[in-house]
């Protein structure tokens, strides 16, 4: 599938009117160009035009306004609207452009797939820059500014005795993610308690692939490699059952999740490296007769797909050597320097305001649940010493460091997901970490000092950290605390996206962090909000409550009158009970599928996020206790 000859690629340093019309005259096969911005709900345009056109009018393409769409193509809520709808794309040189091939259509002169030249831009709406790209970089821009500014006035950083902040040339932002999907054959599934069991008894994690799973894999970890993404591995996740083979020698009944990795990158082009290789897997499996699902929790009950994301902080220095702030020159005896626990405890203390970036759909918030390596609350593990490295996987915030390699220290958050708004999610870490770090190195504190910061107990007085809370253990979050314990020291976890969106307006302290240096702007997140509440509200109304009535629908009554139990009957009567609380009205109540509905008409965002959660306890206790009276009829 990979061709040497074809371009895959093209560098910023190649972006201009010369070689641009050089590359592209050389490959007649790229018919296309794309113009792709990104939205505040992570949706990337796809506006192509001719490249006869592009290349007519490259000078204007390349300086001025590439593109126009509007309101209505994307998601800007409250800020492109009908009435004031234009908004504008200005191509970005400053990463790498991509050449998107159709592996199903081939140019008749070359032979070759017909390719799209993908160019990353940025959306202006009334002069102003309104999309996700320009607000990872406009703050990481910002970030670089301010840190330049500390070290200036802090020279001398605890734990970076090593180097001075005065000879600091360059701030580097170092970031990763980490891909993970479930794979299924087309029209089949697999039963949960096959899911289930699989994932209990750890069958299916790093297991060999087969078949058309194991050739899709390959063919994606190639196609990452020529788009020079750098692919580290690709493997099986803990989640999924063994494909079956028919007669003719065909995968059925394929149900796996799998896992990519990719090098790191640096800001923006972390993002948008992000993007292309979730691209890269869906039609290469696709082609494969596979599909795909990035979904967060797209089985109930078994392991949900993350994409945890990697930050770090580095320094070029005037001599030119590089040099990871986050490592102490002790790798030894000290877990962080001060700008690491800095960033820390700023990504923890504003999690909060974080997290409606992170998690903004059902599906996200369904798979933050104990017992599946998904982080339910706001926490951090070190590890029991220097020396011995923490890879506690129950916590939010990972501290990922190797003594012999200083350069890999850096934070893992393990919260995010594969339809998590990256450029968002990066950008909100960032100032955040940008709060901390500040506070940290303006105390004065010894490492040992912020080390006992991040390790206090609830109702300890700290110099950065909330009193009433705790930030690090070294436990077992799902198995050593109950729910009500996690909640009482490290924040109760929001349930449902409206209680996630609560946090925008009861955290007023922490929205001033994320609106720092004004660029995450305080109406691109009442957009971002807006938004995913309109999308929320829809997703209930117009998929889950329908999806539970049609379930609703086929339970029905399968024993008869004159051969049945006392148990059947108990069992059928329990559930018809809840059958009619769920989605019959009567004339004394209405059923909970009518007052969610009500609740939304009358805008009681309150009282639907409430009913939501009774409706998804109703719906499992209804699903099992049929499932127990189905096993129960034998005849």
């Amino acid at each position: 599938m990979m061709n040497p000859d074809m371009l895959y690629v093209i560098s910023p340093e190649e972006q201009n009117r010369e070689t641009l019309t050089e590359i592209l005259t050389a490959h007649p096969e790229i018919k296309f160009v794309s113009f792709m911005g990104v939205d505040f709900a992570g949706n990337d345009t796809d506006e192509k035009v001719p490249i006869s056109l592009f290349l007519k009018d490259i000078d204007g393409f390349l300086e001025g306004m590439a593109a126009q769409t509007d309101g209505s193509s994307v998601v800007l809520t409250g800020i492109a609207t009908l009435n004031n709808a234009r908004v504008d794309m200005k191509i970005d040189s400053s990463v790498n452009w991509y050449i998107d091939y159709n592996y199903e259509h081939f140019d008749s002169a070359t032979g070759r797939m017909v390719g799209t030249l993908r160019i990353p831009c940025f959306l202006v709406h009334n002069n102003v820059r309104v999309d996700s790209r320009s607000i990872l970089h406009d703050t990481l821009d910002y970030v670089e500014k301010e840190l330049l500014e500390l070290f200036k006035k802090h020279p001398q950083v605890a734990g970076l005795e090593h180097i001075s902040g005065e000879d600091i040339e360059k701030i580097i932002f170092t970031c990763a993610t980490e891909l993970e999907f479930w794979v299924k054959s087309p029209r089949e599934d697999a039963p949960i308690e096959a899911l289930s069991s699989s994932q209990m008894m750890q069958e299916q994690y790093w297991q060999r692939c087969r078949g058309n799973v194991r050739t899709a894999l390959e063919q994606t970890v190639e196609m990452l490699e020529a788009y020079a993404l750098g692919p580290e591995m690709g493997h099986k996740e803990c989640g999924g059952v063994r494909g079956q083979i028919d007669d003719n020698g065909h995968m059925t009944h394929v149900m796996e999740q799998l896992e990519v990795d990719w090098k790191y990158s640096y800001g923006v082009q972390t993002a948008d490296n992000e993007l292309l290789a979730r691209i890269i897997v869906k039609e290469i499996f696709r082609l494969n007769g596979l599909e795909v699902s990035f979904q967060a929790k797209p089985v109930p009950g078994v392991a949900g797909s993350g994409e945890h994301t990697h930050v770090g902080i580095a320094a070029k220095m005037k001599n030119g050597k590089v040099v990871n702030l986050f490592a102490p020159k002790d790798m030894h005896t000290e877990f962080l320097s001060a700008v690491g626990y800095g960033s820390m405890m700023g990504l923890l203390k504003n999690y909060e305001v974080i997290n409606p970036f992170i998690s903004s759909t059902i599906d996200s918030l369904n798979r933050l649940k104990p017992g599946f390596e998904a982080p339910v609350c706001i926490v951090t593990s070190l590890g029991l010493s220097p020396e011995v490295p923490s890879r506690n996987r129950t916590i939010l915030a990972g501290l990922i460091r190797d003594i012999d390699s200083p350069m890999a220290t850096r934070i893992e958050m393990r919260s995010p997901n594969p339809y998590t708004n990256t450029y968002l999610a990066i950008a909100a870490f960032y100032i955040s970490m940008l709060d901390g770090i500040k506070a940290c190195v303006e105390s004065g504190k010894t490492l040992k000092e912020m080390e006992n910061e991040l390790s206090k107990k609830a109702g300890d007085e700290g110099f950065y950290l909330e009193k009433d809370r705790e930030y690090r253990s070294e436990h077992d979050v799902f198995e050593d605390y109950n729910e009500e314990e996690r909640a009482h020291l490290f924040g109760k976890p929001p349930a449902t996206v409206w209680e996630n969106m609560c946090a925008i307006k009861n955290y007023p302290e922490k929205i001033a962090v994320l609106t720092t240096g004004n660029i995450i702007k305080k109406e691109f997140i009442e957009s971002f909000a807006k938004g995913a509440l309109i999308r929320w509200q829809t997703e209930l109304l117009n998929r889950i409550i329908p999806e539970y009535h049609k379930e609703i629908c086929l339970m029905k009554k399968l024993h008869d009158d004159d051969n049945h139990t006392t148990h059947d009957a108990a069992m059928w009567e329990k559930i018809a009970a809840m059958r009619n609380t769920m989605a019959k009205d009567v004339t004394e109540q209405p059923s909970l599928f009518t007052m969610t509905r009500e609740a939304f008409a009358r805008g009681d965002f309150d009282a639907a996020s409430n009913l939501q959660l009774e409706m998804a306890e109703i719906m499992q206790k209804l699903k099992a206790q049929y499932n127990e009276y189905q096993h129960n009829i034998i005849d």
